[in-house]
């Protein structure tokens, strides 16, 4: 079971919550530690994470939000099939030497106020996230698995933010454009439709003009017939 599909079931599952996505992480810059703080748990990994919580009474949601007993996909399968009604992003680490994750700091998705791709011109692996009471400056492990974050972010926040949504700068257009690739393979097909009606009409205009040519050399074949004929009958005579 990969990291994250465990750090879905352990963290948010029992919570009736699905994740939505997540990205690992590292500090782009070292924090403060206060003098007295001590007695830390070493080495660890970060990962931040987006949820999304399904509101109501528990005996009206389906069974499936209620326990987790089955294998990873199929829970991950069934989970998707409800929209949540709140969102949130958390912050989950895993200690050196330890299998489990321990939930950290966590803001509701409208404590969100700005998303800092840092680089619009290039794959970058940097971004800060500042909340109305927090910043922070990451490095994703891939510029890849940031992109696909960040996507899913900003989708998330488009649909279930109706006011304060945050700010995205300095993004990719494939980035703000989650759907980049669906939009990509519409022009695609447009494309291909036009070039073939367009062969289509050029082949109809050659047919016709053929079918032209054609009729002449038919109206030209039967005048000589006629014409034939009429010597023929005229010598016969």
């Amino acid at each position: 079971m990969s990291a994250k599909s465990a750090i879905s079931k352990e963290i948010f599952a029992p919570l009736d919550e699905r994740m939505l996505g997540a990205v690992q992480v590292k500090r782009r810059t070292k924090k403060k530690i206060p003098f007295l703080a001590t007695g830390g748990q070493g080495e660890y990994l970060t990962y931040i994470c987006l949820s999304g919580r399904i509101s109501g009474p528990a005996e009206n949601r389906p069974a499936r939000f209620l326990s987790y007993k089955g294998k990873p996909t199929k829970y991950k399968e069934q989970m998707t099939n409800k929209k949540p009604t709140q969102a949130s992003i958390t912050k989950v680490k895993q200690f050196e030497g330890s299998t489990s994750f321990v939930r950290r700091s966590q803001w509701m998705l409208d404590q969100l106020r700005q998303v800092n791709g840092i680089d619009p011109n290039r794959d970058s692996a940097e971004f800060d996230l500042l909340f109305e009471n927090a910043f922070d400056q990451w490095v994703a492990s891939t510029a890849s698995e940031k992109c696909t974050f960040f996507q899913i972010l900003h989708h998330t926040c488009q649909r279930y933010l109706t006011d304060k949504k945050p700010e995205f700068i300095n993004c990719q257009s494939k980035i703000m454009g989650g759907n980049s690739i669906l939009h990509s393979a519409a022009d695609s097909v447009t494309s291909a439709v036009q070039k073939a009606s367009q062969a289509l009409n050029e082949r109809g205009e050659r047919l016709g003009r053929a079918e032209e040519k054609t009729e002449d050399m038919k109206n030209s074949a039967q005048q000589f017939a006629e014409t034939a004929h009429k010597l023929a009958m005229k010598h016969k005579c």
